[in-house]
């Protein structure tokens, strides 16, 4: 099985953060693979293990990122493609035109993504991806398999996990509830400087300039609002249960 992951460098989550006249200020030296990247990864090169295969990681971002690529390929990923940027602040709509471009020309069986990435948590290029190729896809996928044939995925949905089997080819996104990603050896990391990284500069895709154009835009940050404190009841449990079914109608409008 041919697998393409596209994964993405991150800010780390446990980096202290600021925000500051509604700007957000954080760390930029310390950046992460994306943890959902990494299940999917690990899921890539579970089947592959398994059902034999390859499995090339696609990243698009500035030079720095290659340390993350690096991580994915001590992973245990074949190799890696980088398609080096400048701008970091792409929306999801830009990366999947992007991505798009690149696979235009590739042969696979199956690209995966995480369900979305921990910075800004949209969780949509994947779903835009699957639609500029025309690819059938799952997403929210918390574990495949590969059967007949087809990739079987199965998904955490909102009333429970559905199954689902797809054609290949076919595109994927992966939760974090999937498994646990390895942690690079030694001998992973050694290997993966030897691996084949190849480095694409935006300008050699043929994107429309009105692709690269953002359909979103952040207009600014503010604290998370302090949770309202609770609401104690006192007295006989029928009386008590009464007031909460009041509150619950005539305030919170779900009853």
């Amino acid at each position: 099985m041919k697998f393409y992951v596209c994964i993405k460098q991150v800010p780390d989550i446990d980096a202290p953060i600021q925000i500051k006249n509604g700007n957000l200020i954080q760390d930029t030296d310390r950046t992460v693979l994306n943890a959902y990247d990494a299940s999917a990864v690990e899921e890539a090169l579970v089947l592959t293990e398994k059902h034999g295969g390859e499995v090339e990681v696609v990243l698009i971002g500035p030079n720095q990122a290659k340390e993350t690529i690096r991580k994915a390929l001590a992973m245990g990923a074949h190799k890696a493609t980088h398609i080096e940027t400048r701008e970091e602040s792409y929306d999801s709509s830009v990366y999947a035109s992007i991505l798009a471009s690149f696979f235009e020309d590739k042969d696979y069986d199956v690209i995966s993504c995480g369900k979305q990435s921990q910075d800004t948590d949209a969780g949509l290029t994947g779903s835009m991806l699957a639609e500029h190729l025309d690819l059938p896809y799952s997403t929210n996928a918390v574990a495949l398999s590969a059967q007949n044939g087809q990739l079987r995925v199965k998904r955490q949905g909102d009333a429970g996990q559905e199954l689902i089997a797809l054609p290949l080819p076919c595109l994927v996104s992966c939760s974090n509830d999937m498994n646990e990603p390895r942690i690079p050896s030694l001998k992973g990391i050694m290997q993966s400087k030897r691996k084949p990284m190849e480095t694409i500069a935006l300008d050699a895709l043929e994107i429309d300039e009105s692709a690269l154009e953002a359909k979103t835009a952040v207009t600014g940050y503010r604290e998370k609002p302090k949770r309202e404190a609770g609401q104690k009841f006192e007295g006989e449990p029928e009386e008590t249960a009464r007031q909460v079914a009041r509150l619950l109608d005539e305030e919170a409008n779900v009853v």
